[in-house]
Formats: C-alpha cells, structure tokens, sequence
C-alpha cells in the first residue's frame, strides 16, 4: 500500500507516542480552558459590582453644623452677662442674658456662594432670639430677627446703618414659642434672606457696604444670638450653591 507523506508521518507519531502525548496535552488545554470560564462566569456578579463607578457627594447639598446632641464646632460666646447655653432635645437653647447669649461657629464658612439654613423660636423674653451674623465677603453682616421690642427684621449694618433704619427694615409679628424656618443666601452679586420660605430681603452687593454693630463683634465670622431673651434654635446647616443658582441670583430683577 502506498502512504503519502503525512499518512508516514501520522503513523510515526502514533508508533513513536508522540500522538498520544500530544492529544493528551490537547486534552489537558481543553480542560484548562472550560475551567477558566466556568470559573470566570462565576465571578462575573462580583467583577461586574467592583467595576461599578462609585457615586460621588453632592458637592451643593446641605451639610448639617449641628448634630442634635452636643456644641460640638461651636463656642459659646463670651458676651458679658450672657444666659446658660445649652442642648435639650435636638435644640440648642440660649438663655436669657443681660444683655445677649449667643453661640460662635469655630470652623471656617465660606465667604460668598452659600446658603446658610436654621429654625428659631422665642421662649421667653420681648426682642430678638435668633440673630444670625453671617460673611458677605470679607465682611460680616447681621440679619436681625425680631429685634427693638420683638418686631425688627432687616440686615445689620448697611452702609452703616442698622435694620432699624436702613432699605431692609420691616416689621414682622413673631409669635413666641413658635418655630420660625430662617434661611439666608449669599451670592456674589446679591443677599437674600427668606422667613418660613418667603422671600424678604433681596439687596444687591454692589456699591453697598455691608457691617455689624458692635455688640455682636464676637460672632464674627458666623454665630447666633438673642438679646435679653430665650431663644431656641435647631437644624442649623449650610450648602454651596451652584454655578446655575449663582448665574440666576446675577440676572437683573
């Protein structure tokens, strides 16, 4: 019988075991293969959950500077004659002193672009219980609430004149021993200040000159008082805002 050349070599393979050994290998390949997917498969939930982006923080949400249970970044400030400070129930209470109580932000807030958000009640007492002192800049500025006898509301200072006597003063009937939604914006173009979510102060930052009054110097850079009176304050936080809400807040009104 004639044999080609690869029927020679064929039959010297399988004379010599160099066939066997050789299908053995593929063999052995073809296991090796099927187990590396098997095992592949198997870890593909796990593989698929690692490669998952993670979220990332909001960089504009709210960030809580109380935590409901200590004065933990503030200090109580040392204004002569002040009222006990202390946490009840979530709420930091601020007694009555002669003449202000107050507590003082011991971080650093940011200087414009941000909101700051906290809700006050009076207690006890005829004048003002929540008065947040807050940075426009590289200046300080107050928003009075309830001030001269209960009534005030309005920035202090404003080309140095105070809210009793400058464009943002009004009169508001706070209620005691009612919780009021205190929340306060700062742009780069203007200061807005909102009660219970309605808009009641809008004044823009251009050639305006933005101060304290003395009394509240050491709240500086950020702090809350009352003046002879009880006030309570809660959920006291803060949020960058967005490049759209700084956009909108420059737009001509």
């Amino acid at each position: 019988m004639h044999y080609s050349p690869i029927h020679r070599r064929h039959d010297h393979f399988r004379k010599s075991g160099l066939l066997h050994l050789s299908e053995r290998k593929i063999s052995i390949a073809v296991l090796a293969l099927f187990w590396a997917l098997a095992m592949g498969a198997a870890n593909l939930p796990h593989l698929a959950i690692a490669d998952e982006p993670k979220p990332t923080a909001d960089k504009h949400a709210w960030q809580s500077l109380f935590d409901g249970k200590t004065l933990k970044n503030w200090q109580i400030t040392k204004f002569g004659g002040a009222g006990n400070v202390s946490v009840d129930k979530g709420t930091i209470v601020m007694e009555m002193g002669n003449d202000m109580t107050g507590i003082t932000y011991d971080g650093k807030p940011p200087r414009t672009n941000y909101e700051l958000a906290l809700e006050g009640m009076r207690l006890e007492g005829s004048d003002f219980f929540c008065t947040t002192t807050f940075p426009v800049g590289e200046n300080p500025c107050s928003l009075v609430v309830g001030g001269w006898a209960g009534s005030v509301l309005g920035l202090s200072n404003i080309d140095d004149h105070d809210a009793s006597e400058n464009a943002t003063t009004q009169y508001f009937a706070f209620e005691s021993k009612k919780w009021y939604a205190v929340r306060i914006r700062v742009s780069d173009a203007r200061v807005e200040c909102w009660i219970d979510e309605k808009l009641v102060i809008d004044v823009p930052r251009k050639d305006r000159k933005f101060g304290i009054r003395p009394e509240v110097e050491l709240n500086k850079p950020l702090g809350i008082a009352t003046w002879q009176t009880t006030g309570a304050i809660r959920n006291i936080r803060l949020r960058n805002i967005s490049p759209a809400e700084v956009k909108a807040a420059a737009e001509n009104r």
